[in-house]
């Protein structure tokens, strides 16, 4: 399936360029859109303020990561309709072990769509017992301009253009650094239905 070499970033962040072909993106596009039916989009919300997010959001797997004016947590239903999450894609649990190499499965992944001017600010990925499992992405449809640093906001950051069937990985002395998406390229692809960026963010939780 990878059908790219690993380049590696920085210490502990490596990226397949194209590692996923056409037919292979647009069969996940197909399983997710699929899902999606089960376990709808929706917004979540800022702890505290409530005030939502740009991207929608779903999950799949065991836990979804969750959001609201309650704080980030993992929880085992979607919050609206609260149904059991979804099954992750093989797919994307072969990708897993091929890439992040981490013995146990991933027990969350993560499904965020972004349109029009949805972005995600620096943020670090700290809501997992299991800090020792790297975490593994998946970039489907539009360009997306990717900003990742150091474990301290105040870190120099660097920025990356990420493709649609790129995957890259963070993990070990960077699976703190702080990361988020400056921007959607729009119109850089047709892939995703009504277009837009799907990333797919794959966890392990709990030790």
């Amino acid at each position: 399936m990878l059908r790219a070499s690993k380049l590696t970033i920085l210490d502990g962040i490596y990226l397949w360029p194209g590692a996923l072909d056409t037919r292979a993106q647009q069969n996940l596009v197909g399983e997710i859109f699929g899902k999606i039916e089960q376990a709808p989009f929706y917004k979540p919300a800022m702890p505290g303020s409530g005030r939502e997010f740009s991207v929608e959001e779903t999950n799949f797997g065991s836990l979804g990561w969750v959001s609201d004016r309650h704080g980030y947590r993992y929880e085992p239903v979607h919050p609206v309709t609260k149904e059991p999450w979804p099954a992750i894609p093989r797919m994307l649990l072969d990708l897993w072990y091929k890439t992040a190499r981490y013995a146990a499965p991933p027990e969350c992944c993560l499904v965020n769509l972004y349109r029009g001017p949805a972005k995600m600010g620096l943020h670090q990925d700290k809501d997992e017992a299991a800090l020792g499992a790297p975490v593994l992405s998946v970039s489907l449809g539009d360009d997306a301009v990717f900003r990742i640093g150091g474990a301290r906001r105040t870190d120099a950051t660097r920025s990356l253009r990420l493709d649609s069937g790129d995957i890259l990985t963070f993990g070990g002395p960077a699976r703190l650094a702080y990361h988020g998406i400056d921007r959607v390229v729009a119109g850089t692809s047709c892939l995703i239905p009504n277009g837009g960026r799907v990333s797919l963010t794959l966890r392990r939780v709990n030790l």
